[in-house]
């Protein structure tokens, strides 16, 4: 991750710390929440309104930056670095030093071994499937054995 990335994801999770404080500090329509933090006595510290425009504002705004830093983090990480892992790094050099067409086409390419290939005279053959002893002359199925014909 770079600076860059560290930075938003910083900013972004202060964004989110943010909102929740304002929320738990803005005054609920059935409770007064915020009477322990000397709600009474915010309209002379905020205001003539009181506190509820001032924290409104600041909570609409900082769900807008929000919002705004959960885009650019989900662009800043779609967009993936070269590859960091040894392994990804030992893959792409094996590929790219190869001059036949498959590895310039992004094909693997199978490596070349000394392995001895089994010669085809050593793989067994399957017997050939019998026929039957007599098979049925008018199209009907044959009877079945032990079944006398005619009945």
């Amino acid at each position: 991750m770079n600076w860059l990335q560290t930075l938003a994801v910083v900013f972004h999770v202060l964004f989110a710390l943010g909102i929740v404080g304002l929320v738990l500090l803005q005054r609920g329509k059935g409770a007064d929440a915020g009477a322990g933090f000397g709600a009474g006595a915010s309209g002379t510290v905020f205001g003539a309104r009181g506190s509820a425009s001032f924290l409104s504002r600041t909570t609409a705004v900082l769900a807008t930056l929000f919002f705004l830093s959960s885009l650019g983090l989900s662009y800043l990480f779609s967009h993936g670095a070269a590859p960091t892992s040894v392994m990804d790094r030992v893959a792409t050099e094996q590929t790219q030093p190869g001059g036949d067409g498959a590895a310039a086409t992004g094909a693997p390419v199978a490596p070349a071994t000394d392995a001895p290939v089994a010669p085809a005279t050593d793989v067994p053959v399957a017997p050939a499937a019998s026929a039957p002893a007599s098979p049925a002359t008018d199209g009907a199925p044959a009877a079945p054995a032990g079944v006398p014909e005619g009945k």
